[in-house]
């Protein structure tokens, strides 16, 4: 176990390294910083190390094997970057526009967890292909899919550095979820 717990918490602060470098690039570098912070409570932490296996989430294991994930249900109403802390079945809308600075750090979420655990694997087509997988499984604004569609395929032809400029992704944001 001691070595499950050392080998999450190098994932976990590896991941928030690289989202922390991925906000800063596109001029959201406090988000970047507070990223997933709650990642090192004690109800995220230790089940998540319980269920550490290094190339996929603990908490798709966590449910594999639970039913459900408690690290999942304690992240996901914490972290504004999730389209999962937006849902509201009791509102008018039940999904709103993700507001930028949070639609742009779950971007970059996306993308650190893609490179950090897919390692050597991950391709540029990588981040379409997950999203393309996960969109129709979730309620998320139709608007914030079509930003993040547009992203993902520009990101699929030319890769990060050329997609991830805050000037463009301010632009696509306004064109799609304005």
């Amino acid at each position: 176990m001691l070595k499950k717990i050392w080998l999450h918490f190098k994932l976990i602060t590896k991941h928030r390294w690289l989202v922390f470098k991925l906000c800063t690039k596109v001029g959201l570098p406090w988000r970047g910083f507070v990223h997933d912070l709650s990642k090192y409570s004690y109800t995220e932490f230790w089940e998540s190390a319980k269920y550490y296996v290094g190339n996929r989430s603990p908490i798709q294991v966590a449910r594999e094997k639970r039913q459900y994930s408690a690290a999942w249900l304690h992240h996901k109403g914490r972290n504004k970057h999730h389209e999962e802390y937006w849902y509201d079945f009791n509102a008018s809308i039940k999904a709103p526009v993700i507001p930028y600075k949070y639609a742009i750090e779950m971007l970059c979420d996306m993308l650190s967890a893609g490179i950090v655990y897919k390692k050597n694997e991950w391709t540029k087509e990588y981040p379409l292909w997950y999203w393309n997988n996960k969109k129709n499984k979730t309620i998320i604004n139709p608007k914030t899919v079509d930003f993040f569609q547009n992203i993902f395929e520009e990101i699929s032809e030319k890769g990060i550095e050329k997609i991830l400029k805050k000037e463009k992704l301010k632009e696509k944001y306004n064109k799609y979820c304005k």
